[in-house]
């Protein structure tokens, strides 16, 4: 009888431990959502693009973690904090909606990372670029995957300075990101040796910048530095250029510039610029492989906010995969434990303070002649190393991060 009832108690014991197991998924189902934009200016960037790379890892990992299923759900926040906090709190409260991916757009960014804190859910930011993500409004539960304002403007910014340019004046889109672009952009220059002239704001998705161009314009700055993104960037650009700005000797730098910005610009219009980017699909085998079944999908070749939403994806299914259970807290902990290493990122670490730190890129934009095809756009002048491109992490005033 002892075999008998050790094999039962045994058979109980497993069962019991089964079911504990697989009660780790809530709700039985992994269910993310993109919050993005799908229908104003960064919708190339990000949008039905940021959609499908989602849906793409959430495919290629077999559409389950843990024998659970995995969902995906989308909608357009229209770059209106109000309108992303409401869709945010529904899929939370009602949807049961575990992590919400992307989320451009700082002024919404923000407040969508401080309600996943409230709900104790994951945010993985892809979109949104403000340093303030990671810095003083850092959370336990936000991941800043692909890119920020410091990132951004420290590569750059010290590149042009290097290189003699070293007064700028600023065109700031006037809300969190744009404001933070422009301020981490104006301390790396200052820090280089530079000086700021002056700057002015304009509205989000404004279509006529000539104001703001010829005030830049009459500042004599060597350089005028677009803190702004998207549509407002390529508007920008278009109206500098017909202004014949870079003829006259200013240089302007696009401090975010997408790739499918600068297709949309053309080589012609866009040729010398120089560009901050963290992926580039023509870098090697990899983001060759990737990029091609993206374009395939959607039709264009993949942004770095794009690409960056995969390897995010990836990332956070492999944790659940690892641990057993999609609760926050130690779905995190998990994320920050384990090294990237994809075709977006090679040894990229995710710090106490939610930043992803990886490899950085400044790229040129090729001139038409030198360009083999549609989407062979640049050519790489540097590779910044992660802990050399982003923030220190003791710089930030991140509360999670101890300084004694």
């Amino acid at each position: 009888m002892k075999p008998v009832a050790a094999i039962v108690m045994a058979g109980l014991a497993y069962a019991v431990s089964g079911g504990a197991a697989s009660a780790q998924i809530s709700d039985d189902v992994v269910k993310i959502g993109v919050l993005t934009d799908m229908s104003s200016l960064y919708a190339d960037a990000t949008g039905k693009g940021s959609l499908a790379a989602v849906q793409m890892a959430v495919a290629d990992y077999g559409s389950k973690v843990k024998g659970k299923p995995v969902e995906v759900i989308a909608a357009d926040h229209q770059n209106k904090p109000d309108v992303g906090i409401n869709i945010a709190r529904n899929w939370y409260d009602n949807e049961k909606v575990d992590a919400i991916f992307d989320v451009p757009t700082s002024s919404v960014a923000l407040p969508i990372s401080a309600l996943t804190r409230e709900k104790n859910r994951i945010n993985i930011n892809s979109g949104g670029g403000s340093s303030d993500i990671t810095g003083v409004a850092c959370s336990p539960n936000t991941v800043h995957w692909t890119y920020d304002t410091y990132a951004l403007s420290n590569v750059a910014g010290r590149a042009m300075v290097k290189r003699g340019e070293d007064t700028w004046f600023f065109v700031t889109a006037d809300y969190a990101f744009g404001m933070a672009l422009e301020r981490d952009a104006a301390n790396v220059v200052k820090e280089s040796g530079g000086k700021v002239l002056g700057n002015v704001r304009h509205p989000l998705n404004s279509s006529d910048f000539s104001s703001f161009l010829l005030q830049a314009q009459a500042s004599k700055a060597k350089v005028i530095g677009l803190a702004n993104a998207g549509g407002d960037t390529t508007n920008a650009l278009k109206q500098a250029s017909e202004f014949g700005i870079t003829q006259g000797g200013q240089k302007i730098i696009a401090l975010l510039q997408e790739i499918t910005d600068t297709h949309a610009l053309g080589a012609k219009a866009t040729q010398g610029l120089i560009v901050t980017d963290a992926f580039y699909w023509d870098m090697n085998d990899e983001t060759r492989a990737f990029s091609k079944r993206f374009y395939e999908k959607v039709g264009h070749m993949p942004t770095m906010i794009q690409a960056g939403l995969y390897s995010a994806t990836m990332h956070y299914l492999k944790a659940i995969e690892a641990i057993g259970t999609d609760e926050a807290p130690k779905v995190m902990a998990q994320m920050r434990a384990t090294p990237i290493n994809d075709f977006f990122a090679k040894g990229g670490k995710i710090r106490i303070d939610g930043r992803m730190v990886h490899d950085m890129y400044l790229f040129e934009v090729k001139k038409p002649e030198e360009s083999k095809g549609e989407w062979d756009l640049y050519k790489l002048l540097a590779t910044v190393p992660g802990d050399e491109a982003f923030r220190p992490l003791d710089k930030g005033g991140c509360p999670l991060v101890k300084t004694n």
